[in-house]
């Protein structure tokens, strides 16, 4: 599903070349659930945006289904991430001018065969958002936004799932249900990539991977 090759992330200083990766080599195979845990500035966030063809490595190669993502152009990858990657982030990023039902169907405007706007609403049912379909984002509570991101990021049916931080702006219970709407999208054969500080998605995990000064430290 997802080969990481040798990837170093460099940003040049005046006082020198920092890194925020360090020879990561990583393969993540199709339906797993996979948390990457760590430090504040151990390279977490990094590595999932480098996985999402947003972030190009300094050095190695990210494959992602067979296809190396930084070979492509930037129009290339641009749709391909479209139709393989889901994104979750722990802001949420909807538009405030939208109505939740707006900002899920902007997901579609970027894949070649579109879903439907009754797929949209089924989703946002199964989400239980059916009621919120007119709202605001100023209108939803904090849990109501971050199921209106995820729904916005399963729309396309994505074969990746990539969430930075996803409850991080959540109280428990909210985290919680987050969590579970991640879990069975990854039960229904979805493979999910979490970037997380604290431990509430470890039980969901198949392999929990810690990461310490852009280098990978365990892999269990």
């Amino acid at each position: 599903m997802i080969q990481f090759e040798n990837i170093d992330k460099v940003y040049p200083t005046r006082r020198g070349d920092v890194y925020a990766l360090r020879d990561i080599t990583l393969q993540v195979k199709e339906g797993e659930f996979i948390v990457l845990r760590g430090p504040s500035g151990s390279g977490k966030s990094t590595l999932l945006l480098s996985a999402g063809g947003m972030l190009r490595p300094s050095k190695g190669k990210i494959q992602l289904d067979g296809r190396d993502l930084y070979a492509m152009s930037i129009r290339e990858r641009a749709r391909f991430r479209a139709e393989k990657i889901g994104f979750v982030f722990q802001m949420f990023h909807l538009i405030s001018y939208l109505s939740v039902m707006e900002n899920i169907l902007l997901a579609a405007g970027a894949v070649s065969h579109p879903p439907s706007r009754d797929e949209a609403a089924a989703l946002l049912k199964s989400l239980g958002l059916a009621e919120r379909a007119t709202h605001k984002p100023t209108e939803l509570s904090a849990g109501e936004k971050q199921r209106a991101a995820i729904a916005r990021a399963l729309l396309n049916k994505p074969k990746l799932l990539l969430a930075d931080e996803p409850t991080g702006n959540l109280d428990p219970d909210n985290a919680c249900e987050a969590l579970e709407h991640l879990s069975r999208y990854h039960r229904e054969g979805g493979t999910v990539l979490i970037v997380t500080h604290g431990a509430a998605a470890d039980q969901y995990a198949d392999r929990i991977i810690r990461l310490r000064e852009g280098r990978i430290e365990e892999n269990s």
